[in-house]
């Protein structure tokens, strides 16, 4: 019997934003969701508008299991995990340490599948580390942008420094996003459904 499927089940248990005082509170199933479907979009313009040939459902996947690991590990605030290079490196290592944990828990002949795609490191998965990384930054966006608009003043500077995070990563994509789609999360359900 293998519990990796009902171990990852259990992302819907870890909120995000612990710090924080949310309207409404973010899990990492939902989250990992949302950056699937955003990771997707940036290749697919990586491909389209920039002339690439990146899998855009490979990202997608990578995004599904990129905080897979926080199942054993809890989502650590940002301003602990980053606070200090000790501590940030020690994360790491925790986080391999919890990824390993979950493939154990895979039939043999899963595990060098699953292992590459908690790590991210399997063929051409490097090419794809921008994309997810950016879209997990636009998905925190969102999230703050959510809250402002429900008159939660609190996400004004954690937006804020994702913002700028999103534009010192210099990623074409990620600018055409910010231009093209982002500005639509900010709208009510009526104008947005008048916009298209």
């Amino acid at each position: 019997m293998s519990g990796f499927y009902a171990m990852l089940s259990r992302m819907k248990y870890i909120n995000r934003w612990g710090l924080m005082n949310n309207t409404r509170l973010e899990n990492i199933s939902e989250h990992s969701e949302q950056t699937a479907v955003l990771a997707h979009c940036l290749v697919m313009i990586h491909n389209k508008r920039f002339g690439g040939s990146l899998s855009p459902e490979r990202a997608a996947l990578l995004a599904t299991f990129h905080d897979a690991t926080e199942i054993i590990t809890g989502d650590m605030p940002t301003p602990i995990k980053y606070a200090n290079r000790d501590i940030r490196d020690s994360y790491r290592e925790i986080e391999e340490k919890a990824a390993e944990r979950l493939c154990a828990m895979l039939p043999e002949d899963f595990r060098a599948e699953y292992g590459a795609i908690l790590r991210q490191d399997g063929e051409n998965d490097e090419a794809l580390r921008p994309f997810v990384k950016a879209a997990d930054r636009f998905s925190a966006l969102i999230k703050c942008i959510e809250e402002m608009r429900m008159g939660n003043d609190e996400f004004r500077p954690a937006k804020e420094s994702i913002e700028a995070s999103i534009h010192a990563m210099a990623l074409p994509e990620a600018e055409v996003f910010a231009e093209e789609f982002l500005p639509a999360f900010s709208l009510p359900l009526d104008e947005l459904s008048e916009k298209n």
